[in-house]
C-alpha cells in the first residue's frame, strides 16, 4: 500500500477538523456553481479568452470568476449573463440543509 501523501488523504485529514469542515461546507455551493460554469463553457468548446470576448470583459476576469481558489461568490447577474451567452437560463432551487439526514437546527423555531 502506498503511504505517500495524496491530495485526497490531505483533504480527508484536514476535514477532520470541525471548523475546517464547516468552512468547506459553507463554500460548497459556490464551488458547485463555478464547476458547473466551467463545464458548460468547455462543453461549448470555448476558451476563457473566447468567453471573455463574448461577455465583453477580460480573460483575467473569467479566470478569477471560474477559479476554485478564489472564494468570492459570483453575482447572480454575472451567472445569468454567463449562462445566457452559452444558451442556458438559470434556475435557483431552495433545498433543505441536511447533514447525514438531520435537518439544520438553525432553521427550527
Amino acid at each position: 500500500m502506498n503511504r505517500r501523501p495524496t491530495m485526497e488523504r490531505f483533504r480527508e485529514k484536514t476535514l477532520e477538523n470541525p471548523e475546517v469542515q464547516a468552512a468547506y461546507d459553507a463554500m460548497a455551493p459556490t464551488f458547485e456553481v463555478k464547476r458547473r460554469m466551467i463545464a458548460l463553457r468547455k462543453k461549448a468548446g470555448l476558451t476563457q479568452e473566447q468567453m471573455a470576448d463574448k461577455l465583453g470583459t477580460k480573460k483575467s476576469n473569467i479566470s478569477r470568476l471560474e477559479s476554485l481558489g478564489h472564494s468570492g461568490s459570483p453575482r447572480l447577474s454575472t451567472i445569468e449573463e454567463y449562462a445566457r451567452v452559452l444558451g442556458y437560463t438559470t434556475r435557483i432551487a431552495f433545498e433543505p440543509n441536511t447533514i447525514a439526514g438531520v435537518p439544520d437546527a438553525r432553521r427550527t423555531g
